[in-house]
């Protein structure tokens, strides 16, 4: 088992999980990111000098050599829609050429379903030349392609309950797009099983995706009935979404948009959490605990309703 683990942007959304994950294992923990402060809250998550943190920024290569520097095994959680080539290629460069220099003993590299280098997204294309980049400087790194990634502090099913909660009528926008949102906990929970078997799971890449496959419009109709909304539904010609993502402020970019051409869900029949000696978590069985907060009367009006029954 390793002894210290170098998460780069361990202190995000996915990191925190992972963190956890790690943790429980009995991991230490290094975590790297621009600002340690935003990372601190990790801190009472594990035991005494269980975690590390260190500033590190994926386009400073000399920062990420130091983040790497004596860690057993490293996980590049790094992401970015603002400024995806510098992040998400050349950063996913400059963290694999730093693991092979550093000796590290296993890289495990979060990527995402839909990496293509060829690719018209922009978003699409960073995470596929990342890739290459990665399998170019160390080629026993694991990949982990994740599709739309579910939890409480998530900007997936967060941002349509917000947009569900503010108003009656809810533009759809390329409504038979397929997803198979994954779980956070169950990312972290597959970085964890890679680690404990580096050998087994070396220059693999593996797809996650959770136990339900929905269309666009059919996952609004779920977070609409879980929220206890009766909004109505409107899609939008991609001609109009194509429009309104050329707004300055728009709910949508064209990357984002161009991202909606293909369906988010794992290709062929190998399932990446089975695979790895995992169940999938449905949507579910978690995420109405939070969602809770956007209905009218937040958590007791489940508690209103079976009075009422």
């Amino acid at each position: 088992m390793y002894e210290l683990v170098t998460l780069i942007g361990g202190g995000g959304f996915v990191g925190r999980y992972v963190a956890q994950a790690l943790m429980r294992q009995g991991w230490r923990v290094r975590v790297a990111q621009r600002d340690p402060r935003q990372a601190f809250y990790l801190k009472p998550l594990g035991g005494l000098g269980q975690t590390q943190f260190v500033a590190a920024d994926v386009t400073r290569p000399d920062t990420i050599a130091r983040a790497v520097e004596g860690a057993d095994a490293v996980v590049n959680l790094v992401g970015s829609f603002g400024d995806a080539m510098r992040i998400q290629a050349e950063g996913a460069s400059t963290v694999a050429k730093a693991v092979a220099a550093s000796g590290a003993k296993a890289l495990v590299h979060l990527s995402a379903i839909g990496a293509d280098s060829g690719s018209a997204s922009t978003y699409a294309r960073s995470k596929g030349l990342g890739e290459e980049a990665v399998r170019a400087a160390f080629p026993a790194a694991t990949i982990l392609r994740p599709s739309v990634v579910f939890g409480r502090e998530d900007q997936f099913l967060n941002r349509f309950a917000e947009m569900i909660r503010r108003t009656r009528i809810v533009p759809v926008v390329r409504p038979d797009t397929r997803f198979q949102p994954v779980f956070a906990g169950d990312v972290g929970d597959a970085v964890a099983a890679v680690l404990k078997e580096p050998a087994r799971f070396a220059g693999q890449l593996y797809e996650l995706g959770g136990p339900d496959v929905l269309s666009m419009a059919d996952l609004l109709k779920w977070i609409a009935t879980e929220t206890g909304r009766s909004p109505h539904f409107v899609t939008l010609p991609d001609a109009a979404a194509g429009l309104i993502a050329r707004l300055p402020g728009a709910p949508i970019t064209r990357d984002q948009l161009l991202l909606l051409q293909k369906d988010n869900v794992v290709a062929g029949s190998q399932d990446g959490l089975e695979a790895l000696g995992l169940t999938a978590t449905p949507m579910s069985a978690v995420a109405s605990n939070w969602l809770v907060r956007f209905r009218r009367q937040g958590r007791f009006a489940r508690r209103r309703d079976e009075l009422a029954a």
